[in-house]
């Protein structure tokens, strides 16, 4: 009797456990913006209530934001010296450049903290979205950003959140800087950034160790 009693304890638990793991993915919404990938983007970012909050601002790699933003507290650094990269800090191939998706999933801020359903966008996402859309600056419930608008003309909206680096915040409310999940040299990640004076994006590389917006995408399976 006891051990049917703690069998059926053990599928109650797993039953709960799946149930609230459900209905955390679901809460986060998304776009089809009829890409010709079929990539759906989340419409807020991570740490954010509404599609123009800014979220918060994560070190490429790392998973929870922090108050400063260096080398010196970057997980995936030695010593507080760049060249000293203990993750992800191996020679690339391509004259030095990396296209590829380089980031484990359990250092993908979506996946751990929104599910498995859920990652930060590869380069090649950033810059299907760039050339299959067209972007608008515009100001949403007071914060300035750009809508982006899909060829099947539905829209998502980035906020210019800014990026931190250090102690301090900069460009809030006038430029917008998003990480790929995509490595571009060592020391370096690719990030997709924007000003109101931009008519698209620009895919820049980026130190890891700076705060940066994370926008999600439904992971591709």
């Amino acid at each position: 009797m006891k051990r049917h009693t703690s069998i059926l304890l053990l599928l109650l638990t797993f039953l709960f456990v799946n149930v609230d793991n459900a209905t955390a993915q679901q809460k986060h919404e998304y776009v089809n913006l009829g890409l010709p990938s079929g990539t759906l983007w989340a419409t807020c970012n991570v740490g954010a209530d509404n599609p123009e909050d800014y979220g918060n601002y994560y070190a490429w790699g790392e998973t929870e934001p922090k108050d400063k933003y260096s080398w010196s507290n970057y997980k995936y650094c030695k010593d507080g010296d760049y060249k000293m990269l203990t993750k992800y800090g191996e020679e690339s191939q391509n004259k030095g450049f990396s296209y590829n998706k380089d980031l484990d999933s359990s250092d993908d801020v979506a996946t751990v903290l929104w599910g498995s359903d859920w990652c930060m966008p590869t380069f090649s996402q950033w810059m299907e979205l760039n050339d299959m859309c067209s972007w608008l600056w515009t100001t949403r419930n007071g914060m300035n950003g750009f809508e982006v608008k899909g060829p099947n003309n539905n829209k998502i909206f980035l906020p210019a959140a800014g990026f931190r680096i250090d102690l301090n915040i900069h460009k809030t409310d006038s430029e917008g800087y998003y990480w790929s999940s995509s490595r571009h040299m060592p020391a370096l990640a690719w990030d997709a950034c924007f000003g109101s004076d931009s008519e698209s994006l620009f895919l820049l590389g980026n130190y890891r160790c700076y705060g940066l917006s994370v926008r999600p995408v439904r992971c591709i399976k």
